[in-house]
């Protein structure tokens, strides 16, 4: 019964979208029986939200702090920082807030001597898609994806206690690290992929004037590295200016490797290639 009356919370989520939306779903999934209210910046997507039945209702940011246990910050990652200021100016000391972005150093930093720092927990779920807005939630979208939690020891013990046992029950194992290590680790495992996918489509689409024909020869290797150039410029815009320094120490690695790559093949370098190749194909030991 205890348990049972622990999943009984009523959650805000503000920025009804992909994780968002995916987020209030697995609270429903996994038994949680509170209200779910969203905060909509986007009449439309406010209106899809509850068609869908994400929220139970659409209210204003006042509103719905008022009357929620649980809030969750689910807004592109330029907005979070403010935001979450403005959202801990108003909770009480039984209220919890997270937020689910990309990045987390400024985020931190901005809310790092809130006298309601302890009530905020950093998270970051390891998962998304190329797709964005109500429609593009999805039901268990979470199970067996890795959760950071960052600068836990900022966050008060019941607030901290709640976010696990959330994410314990939505089947994410948790990583914890500091917010600083968080965005540099993300720049290598995510946002480099989309750089590469964003360049990659910008290449293809540059060919195609000269080559019509192009895409009727474009197989499933293409489809996978190229899916990621559908991300939204409104979510990706912001991860690659907020983590920019991160992003373009990746990037000079990339474009290092890539002028190897493109040499050893101008000099006919077979050894050289079959070499890196190689070396690349250890990532195995990482991505099964």
């Amino acid at each position: 019964m205890a348990q049972q009356e622990n999943k009984n919370i009523n959650t805000l989520i503000v920025g009804v979208g992909l994780i968002g939306g995916s987020f209030a779903l697995s609270l429903r999934e996994h038994g949680y029986t509170g209200r779910i209210v969203g905060v909509e910046a986007s009449a439309d997507h406010a209106r899809r939200a509850v068609e869908l039945g994400l929220v139970d209702e659409v209210v204003s940011l006042e509103e719905g702090v008022a009357v929620a246990d649980l809030v969750v910050l689910a807004t592109p990652v330029d907005t979070l920082p403010q935001l979450a200021v403005k959202v801990l100016n108003s909770v009480g000391p039984h209220q919890t807030v997270i937020d689910v972005g990309s990045t987390k150093e400024e985020l931190c930093e901005m809310i790092s001597h809130h006298t309601n720092r302890g009530r905020f927990v950093a998270t970051h779920p390891m998962w998304g898609t190329e797709y964005s807005g109500p429609e593009a939630a999805q039901r268990e979208a979470f199970v067996g994806r890795n959760v950071v939690v960052c600068e836990e020891e900022r966050s008060d013990r019941d607030a901290l206690a709640l976010v696990e046992q959330i994410y314990a029950d939505f089947g994410m194992p948790i990583v914890r690290m500091g917010a600083e290590e968080h965005d540099l680790h993300t720049a290598y495992v995510s946002h480099i992929s989309h750089i590469t996918s964003f360049a990659l489509a910008l290449t293809v689409l540059e060919k195609e004037r000269e080559e019509q024909h192009i895409f009727d020869l474009a197989g499933g290797g293409f489809e996978s590295t190229v899916r990621l150039a559908k991300s939204s410029a409104r979510t990706w815009v912001p991860i690659l200016m907020r983590n920019k320094y991160n992003v373009l120490d990746v990037l000079r690695e990339h474009i290092h490797q890539l002028q190897v790559i493109r040499k050893q093949i101008e000099r006919d370098d077979v050894e050289g290639l079959a070499e890196s190749i190689g070396k690349a194909n250890s990532i195995q030991r990482i991505i099964k």
